[in-house]
């Protein structure tokens, strides 16, 4: 069932495989031995991917609804359980590597015996899928039946190198966000700073944005969290009103109970708390 639903959803045996950590042989023998099984052809093998035949679209609805009801087991068991095991948390990129991490390690103390999982993702981590057993996201989750909770809020400013302070606010360069961040308010607002000129360079990694700011190369929007300590940057006047955006903390109901998950969940409302200065 698992092997036929991610060839569905992904329509290729390469990215089927990718997936589930295996050769793309085993995905093609696994759904050979299921097609025998039920003596039904679920898949058209074609040239360009294997796309479903009526009869495996059909049964697709049905496999989804047993994929769910696995994973409302596994989240049961897992909130019966004790304090060890694994916590999977999905968060941005950016939230992940430049401030999370650094100030999850100084308190491992108050999770020791917990095995943290940290996913660095810009999608949002299907909570009903197991994605993820926590979520930090920068908008209000919209999905039905999860608990959410608003920890904060993050800053943006636009920055840049000194060497801009002595180029005309008109003859500036701007370093633009690319494809994978576009979704986010702060996309029209680097506009609006850059009044809507070309952008030298664009990139979907904070990291890059970073690193191509502090090296000359142009201004752009940038979390305050990642900008605000770096002695080769400084804040511009942007001439618009400030930007930020809520942090909410997601979870599945099933999970709540759960002991270690509380504990991660803690530990992120508290280290937001503590850190709000930083981030605003």
């Amino acid at each position: 069932m698992r092997y036929f639903l991610c060839l569905a959803r992904s329509g290729s045996l390469s990215a089927a495989a990718r997936l589930l950590a295996v050769e793309h042989s085993t995905v093609a023998r696994r759904i050979g031995a299921l097609e025998a099984a039920i003596q039904l052809r679920l898949f058209d093998r074609l040239p360009r991917g294997w796309q479903l035949t009526d009869e495996g679209k059909t049964l697709l609805e049905a496999a989804e609804r047993i994929e769910l009801e696995a994973h409302a087991f596994g989240r049961a068991i897992q909130g019966m359980t004790a304090m060890q095991g694994t916590v999977r948390l999905s968060a941005p990129p950016a939230l992940t590597s430049h401030f999370l991490m650094p100030l999850m390690a100084q308190k491992h103390k108050e999770w020791e015996g917990i095995q943290l999982d940290l996913v660095g993702e810009i999608r949002a981590a299907n909570l009903h899928r197991r994605d993820a057993d926590l979520a930090l996201r920068l908008s209000r989750p919209e999905e039905p039946g999860l608990m959410a909770r608003r920890l904060g809020s993050a800053g943006y400013g636009l920055y840049g190198s000194s060497r801009w302070k002595r180029v005309a606010r008109a003859k500036r360069q701007y370093i633009g966000y690319g494809e994978a961040l576009q979704g986010g308010p702060h996309r029209a607002w680097l506009a609006q700073c850059a009044d809507d000129a070309p952008y030298v360079l664009a990139a979907s990694d904070f990291a890059i944005l970073h690193q191509a700011c502090r090296s000359g190369l142009g201004l752009t929007i940038l979390p305050h969290f990642i900008a605000r300590n770096d002695e080769a940057l400084i804040e511009f006047d942007s001439g618009l009103d400030p930007m930020q955006r809520d942090i909410w903390l997601t979870v599945h109901p099933d999970l709540r109970r759960s002991p270690r998950v509380q504990r991660i969940a803690e530990l992120l409302a508290q280290i937001i708390q503590e850190q709000a200065a930083l981030l605003d």
